[in-house]
């Protein structure tokens, strides 16, 4: 790339501010953002689809890791700093305006994409439902590495019998394989947040047969729902689901958080049946 100023520069220079409304919290530590670009491994010649650039932090270390980056922004802001970027990556950055919840990420990235994005908090759990949901499998993307609350990334990586295991586990695990990263602390972050946070890197893997990922989501939202309850009443109102759980041989008085991954999976597999 063509030199670039510092960060904090290009900030001052726009006027730039985390929003709050946006959910954002700006990353300026190079060397941190250079350690987040080189989680998903080496992405020389590879495509990258980011969610929030706001001024271009991880972007630029993507690029520096020589990736190809489809950045989508929706704050305005923004886009003159992340236009100068474009200039300097000569070619290797594509800016998108708009509202990520709303894009074609598919038909701006392509398929076999890595996504990696210091998330905007306040959308970053629904866009990681929509990434690890649907029927097609392996998905259009290689591999997520995502910035997140630690509460959240300790939420996708749980293991049952925990205060932290729930619907995101499952979803990420039953045909990914989810791992914590990285800690960052808050004081990374300007402004800082109130909490501390963590990056967490997920890939495909193969997806157990005979399972619609639909029936899956299902389950798991009426079994998290109401998690206090016995599975005998938290699942009576999903059709199918109190005989899945008899079928499978799986006590009605449990509560969802004790079910491991793979019964979760049975039991969708016996509703599906």
């Amino acid at each position: 790339m063509k030199p670039l100023p510092p960060l904090r520069e290009v900030i001052a220079r726009y006027g730039l501010s985390a929003s709050r409304a946006l959910g954002q919290n700006f990353l300026l530590d190079e060397q941190l953002l250079d350690r987040i670009a080189h989680i998903p491994g080496d992405l020389r010649g590879q495509r990258v689809y980011e969610v929030g650039p706001g001024p271009g932090g991880l972007t630029r270390a993507l690029l520096r890791a020589g990736a190809e980056v489809v950045a989508v922004e929706r704050d305005a802001r923004c886009l003159p700093a992340l236009a100068e970027l474009a200039d300097a990556a000569e070619g290797r950055l594509r800016v998108v305006a708009g509202d990520a919840m709303r894009i074609e990420e598919r038909a701006e990235a392509g398929d076999g994409a890595h996504i990696a994005a210091n998330l905007p908090y306040n959308v970053g759990t629904a866009l990681l439902v929509r990434w690890l949901g649907g029927a097609q499998w392996p998905p259009w993307w290689a591999s997520l590495t995502l910035m997140f609350q630690r509460e959240v990334a300790e939420r996708i990586v749980a293991a049952p019998n925990t205060a932290a295991y729930g619907r995101l586990a499952v979803l990420a695990q039953w045909r990914g394989a989810a791992r914590i990263a990285m800690k960052v602390h808050r004081s990374a972050f300007v402004p800082p947040p109130k909490v501390m946070s963590a990056v967490v890197h997920i890939v495909p893997k193969p997806a157990p047969e005979g399972v619609r990922a639909d029936v899956l989501e299902a389950l798991t939202a009426a079994a998290f729902g109401q998690r206090r309850k016995m599975l005998r009443q938290s699942l009576k109102g999903l059709p199918g689901a109190l005989e899945a759980l008899e079928k499978v041989g799986i006590d009605p008085q449990r509560r969802a958080e004790t079910l491991s991954v793979e019964e979760f999976v049975e039991l969708a597999r016996a509703m599906g049946e």
